[in-house]
């Protein structure tokens, strides 16, 4: 027997998520001033380079993008094995007083967002850390609440999120894979 897979958003309906979410970061934020991304490795660092672009387009100048890698961070690192795959952590810019939107492509149980806060708390003191993501399927077992969300997915535990990027994958568009097909 096969996993069922489910196409939840087509690749023109997450650019449109993602543009969505851009606008509404900006008038939360009133526009850029003190405004940064920090993408979590792999996925959201895929969307909030997305972010930074649609930003761009709309009003006309750049915000710094930051890349984090939390695997040192999390609470499951002895159960990964004795060397784990760190990623690159590149936040190369002052994080003291600005507004960081965290970003990252699936919101599970909001274990890698607590990681993210612990890992982000070590670069400095924001004014503010405010949550983008472009999937919330449920299932939390923290307090974490995303600011934007292009898509709430309801999922059993055990079915799979992936959402996949034209850079990395060749294609837009996320599917749900899962039971029975």
């Amino acid at each position: 027997m096969s996993q069922k897979v489910t196409q939840i958003l087509l690749p023109e309906e997450m650019a449109r998520a993602i543009t969505r979410i851009a606008h509404e970061i900006l008038e939360k934020n009133k526009g850029t001033q003190d405004l940064v991304l920090v993408g979590i490795h792999t996925g959201g660092a895929f969307l909030a380079k997305r972010f930074q672009s649609q930003i761009r387009t709309i009003e006309g100048h750049e915000i710094p993008l930051g890349l984090l890698d939390i695997t040192l961070y999390r609470d499951d690192l002895t159960e990964i094995g004795p060397q784990p795959n760190v990623g690159e952590t590149a936040i190369d810019f002052d994080v003291d007083g600005k507004k960081i939107v965290l970003v990252d492509d699936v919101l599970f149980t909001g274990r890698t967002i607590r990681c993210a806060l612990d890992a982000l708390i070590d670069f400095g003191r924001p004014e503010s850390i405010q949550l983008a993501v472009l999937i919330d399927r449920g299932h939390r077992e923290l307090p974490v609440k995303p600011d934007y969300v292009g898509k709430n997915i309801p999922t059993a535990k055990a079915e799979r999120v992936i959402v996949k990027f034209k850079e990395h994958d060749g294609e837009d568009g996320v599917v749900v894979v899962g039971g029975v097909g």
